[in-house]
């Protein structure tokens, strides 16, 4: 369901594909071949919430923001299932573990790897191209070839899913 909120109504790109069971309301932007899959809520009733292109955020994700905190996730970005985002930063392919939960204020590094589980706590700054872990998530290694290889497959992969899903809506 697609919710306007006051005076603001979600920007849905064409070529995005939203599942059945999605929520969507407020000042939210998506961008194109983006995905948003099954049963996640994006509320833009606080304040924005910007989504870039080729972004794939899975099953019953739940993104939110604070009072002047904008909620970014940037280009070719993968958010895991049952991920918590809320008024974070999420650079340029970086890729969020399912379960993981991204407070106000923290900022994930382009292309960095959030381990499944991870809770980054306000305001933390993980750097680009790393892998963080636990609860606090904390640096654990820079990110190798066979690491950036696969978070690139699962982000093409999902465009193809979400464009084929896509082209069985009525």
């Amino acid at each position: 369901m697609i919710y306007p909120y006051k005076n603001h109504t979600p920007k849905i790109a064409d070529t995005a594909f939203i599942a059945d069971y999605v929520t969507i309301s407020g000042d939210v932007a998506i961008g194109d071949y983006t995905s948003i899959w099954f049963n996640t809520v994006i509320r833009g009733d606080v304040s924005p919430t910007i989504i870039g292109n080729r972004v794939n955020i899975q099953d019953n994700c739940v993104l939110h923001q604070s009072p002047n905190r904008t909620l970014v996730i940037e280009d070719d970005a993968s958010i895991g299932h049952q991920v918590i985002l809320h008024s974070s930063i999420i650079r340029k392919g970086a890729l969020i573990g399912m379960g993981s939960i991204i407070l106000d204020g923290a900022e994930i590094g382009e292309g960095a790897f959030i381990g499944a589980g991870s809770l980054v706590p306000q305001g933390k700054v993980i750097p680009p191209h790393s892998l963080a872990f636990g609860r606090p998530a904390k640096v654990i290694r820079a990110l190798n070839e066979e690491d950036q290889k696969d978070m690139e497959r699962i982000r093409r992969e999902y465009v193809e899913k979400g464009q084929y899903y896509k082209s069985l809506q009525p």
